[in-house]
């Protein structure tokens, strides 16, 4: 179908911009976003215009993309740049931590930069201000009299440069620890897991330029028009071409039923029916789902039988367990009927290319591995993958984190993804030039419970906030108290730096990636490496580069093998990790705006041939876990509202209405409860409570969701999925009514 300029059959109303409607109002934001950088306006524009966006993993250069024409600016850009703009903190202020207890992460954020190193010793009031030579000294003398295998490194993804990520494992490795992670694990690890097991590349296999015109783009467990707001431009043009956008979720997401898409005329006025089709599941019933449609493939005989015997195998045991599995048990761990997998399916069969985009709706499950492997099945059923306008995409929420993995920042893996093992050591052994270790390290949930125990002697955290993303706070807050030295390393300041350290806890003032000497570079959801120069302007106390603080640590720690761990800039470390990820060859070129290169290129296996051993992608058979919701309860899961990763924007999510506050429900299971929309209700756990408001929202019965990481009080910890260690955010809850105030 060729292009339509103007289509009135997806409008959503006839009044301009959406006048009335429960909905983002960008152009407020955009003047809201210039008014609070007004003192740094030059500086501002100078990061919009040149830097790469430090936000979500779509990719810019300056105000462009590799997909569209025209104007790449979002609203979750616009929000975090107050954080490279705001002035510098009084440092005075934490001379008396109690008198903080009880500020919110914002306020905390709102006192400003982090100038200075500052140091707190156990029995101090607060911090105290030091040198970089009296902080780095202190950090190097625990780390020599440290066992490696106590000693752990975290960094999460605000802003954060491969070249950091790659320094920060490095320096772990030559300090003799694997204890290095990062946030991509806690969001993708799932993906990146189930890809490299049956396709032999652990990454998205197209690119965004093949949504735009493929027959069928589904979207599952994900709600990019909240969490990749661009991506609704992107989904614009893909209608123009004739694409239909299936949804396979527990939440019927307004912002993709209809959005206003801001910088196209058409959108901005009448705004866009994003969806074709909502199918609403149980959370946690994505198998049961998935097998139900293929089961239908199989009766119907819809799949591509060619492509299954030339380039796949595994497919016998996948038809044999699909085909014992009765259609009441996938109904009933689904959510859906069979009525509902054979609408998809019959879409399905009809297409002739399809994208299918997840997110941490599939990966935050205790079986999150199964889930991306059940899509990787539907894919492979009908040979969706090495073509224009197929692929499979696990979509990334920000802007650093498909690279932090792929460069060597984790504990099971080296760069380039070899996994840790004595094999994979000397080859790195011999490349670094010092021992490497040869055992897997711990992952972040890990290091929380080896915290706990006593068998973590120092952290170093790169950002981040265990407080705020990990389950049970109150775990976690005894957890990171009982570990004897804890170096947190970010921008601004944030609630887990404020627990009583166990002997000593030091801030280290870290530079943006705009302020980073040399530049730097990230990594998009598509496999794309851009370049983002150093952005001229001013520079904030003694902040420092964050490669270069992992370097100088460890060059105080073991000075006479200094050299082994020494670089003098940025485009040094580039030409390190070319050696070291061959995939990255290139990146040692990458040096001004809109430099770029995408490995793998535009897509993967456009030859069919796979990156596994025989080169054939891998069908898994896979048996729904038991999805049972008790009677009298609900299952739980968690979700973002106006907020980037903990960073909480607003209070009202400006897509659905509801506030942080409210526990979102069906208006049958309101009905059920005796309540009404709004009274208070009490939520409850096996591990804890919930107070808030109930609010009626469109959101498949039985299932109830409330915001991260309020939420995380009601969320087990050591509830993993057994392979990649990724908390499972759902739980079953009781809903209770709460007495009315007044």
């Amino acid at each position: 179908m060729g292009k339509r300029l103007l289509n009135p059959e997806w409008w959503v109303s006839l009044l301009p911009n959406g006048i009335g409607q429960v909905k983002p109002n960008h152009y407020k934001e955009v003047v809201k976003a210039f008014w609070e950088n007004r003192d740094q306006m030059p500086y501002a524009i100078r990061i919009l215009r040149n830097g790469v966006c430090d936000g979500c993993a779509l990719g810019t250069y300056g105000l462009r993309d590799f997909t569209m024409n025209g104007i790449h600016l979002c609203t979750v850009r616009l929000n975090l740049l107050r954080l490279n703009t705001m002035p510098a903190m009084d440092v005075s202020r934490l001379d008396d931590v109690p008198s903080l207890k009880d500020m919110s992460s914002a306020e905390l954020r709102g006192l400003g930069r982090l100038p200075y190193p500052l140091v707190r010793r156990k029995g101090d009031a607060g911090f105290k201000r030091v040198t970089w030579d009296e902080a780095v000294g202190l950090i190097a003398e625990k780390i020599r009299i440290a066992e490696p295998k106590r000693i752990a490194f975290y960094l999460t993804s605000r802003g954060i440069t491969n070249e950091v990520y790659y320094v920060a494992q490095k320096v772990a490795r030559f300090l003799g620890t694997n204890n290095i992670d990062n946030a991509s694990r806690l969001c993708h690890a799932p993906s990146t897991t189930a890809l490299k097991e049956t396709l032999g590349v652990p990454a998205s296999t197209c690119s965004y330029k093949d949504w735009i015109g493929t027959d069928l783009l589904v979207l599952l467990g994900s709600n990019i028009a909240n969490n990749q707001p661009v991506t609704t431009k992107y989904m614009y043009y893909a209608k123009q071409q004739g694409t239909r956008v299936l949804v396979v979720n527990s939440f019927r997401e307004p912002g993709l039923e209809r959005y206003w898409v801001p910088s196209v005329a058409e959108s901005a006025l009448f705004g866009t029916k994003l969806a074709d089709k909502f199918f609403l599941i149980h959370q946690g019933g994505d198998v049961a789902f998935v097998n139900g449609i293929i089961k239908h493939l199989l009766e119907n005989n819809w799949v591509d039988r060619d492509f299954i015997q030339k380039h796949t195998t595994g497919f016998s045991e996948l038809e044999s367990a699909v085909k014992s599995q009765p259609w009441d048990m996938l109904a009933k761990y689904s959510g859906a009927t069979r009525e509902d997998m054979l609408d998809f399916a019959r879409r399905y069969s009809e297409a002739k290319s399809a994208v299918f985009v997840w997110s941490m709706g599939l990966t935050h499950r205790i079986f999150s591995v199964q889930n991306v492997k059940s899509v990787v099945n539907l894919a492979l059923c009908r040979g969706m993958i090495g073509r224009k306008k197929c692929g499979l995409m696990a979509i990334r929420g920000h802007s650093g984190v498909q690279g932090g993995a792929e460069v060597g920042c984790v504990p099971s893996s080296f760069p380039g993804g070899d996994a840790v093992n004595e094999e994979n050591a000397k080859r790195f052994e011999k490349l670094w030039g010092f021992d490497v270790p040869k055992w897997r390290g711990l992952s972040a949930a890990q290091m929380i419970d080896e915290a706990y125990a006593g068998r973590i002697d120092l952290l170093h955290s790169s950002g981040g906030d265990f407080l705020g993303t990990m389950p049970e706070p109150r775990y976690v807050r005894e957890a990171l108290g009982r570990i004897p030295v804890r170096i947190h390393q970010d921008i601004v300041v944030t609630s887990q730096m404020l627990v009583e350290p166990s002997e000593l806890a030091l801030l280290l003032p870290a530079a943006t990636r705009y302020e980073q000497r040399g530049g730097g570079t990230s990594t998009s959801t598509e496999r794309r490496v851009y370049f983002s120069p150093e952005i001229v302007g001013r520079r904030l106390g003694e902040a420092r580069s964050e490669w270069e603080i992992f370097m100088k640590i460890a060059e105080a720690a073991y000075p006479e093998r200094s050299s082994l761990i020494h670089f003098d800039s940025a485009q040094e470390i580039r030409e390190d990790i070319a050696k070291a990820v061959p995939l990255y060859d290139g990146i040692q070129n990458l040096c001004k705006k809109g430099d770029a290169l995408q490995w793998g290129g535009e897509r993967l296996f456009e030859d069919l041939v796979f990156g596994t051993t025989d080169g054939l992608a891998k069908f898994v058979a896979l048996y729904p876990p038991e999805n049972v919701i008790p009677a009298d309860r609900f299952i739980l899961g968690t979700r973002r509202g106006k907020q980037f990763n903990t960073i909480v924007h607003a209070d009202q999510d400006p897509l659905t209405g509801s506030r942080r506050e409210d526990v979102l429900m069906s208006h049958g299971d309101v009905e059920k409860l005796g309540l009404n929309d709004g009274d208070p209700v009490i939520v409850r756990s096996e591990v804890g409570e919930l107070r808030g408001r109930c609010m009626i929202a469109p959101i498949k019965p039985r299932n109830v969701q409330v915001f991260w990481p309020e939420g995380n009080v009601l969320i087990k910890r050591g509830v993993y999925d057994p392979v990649c260690e990724v908390p499972d955010y759902t739980t079953i809850v009781r809903v209770v009514p709460a007495a009315k105030k007044g």
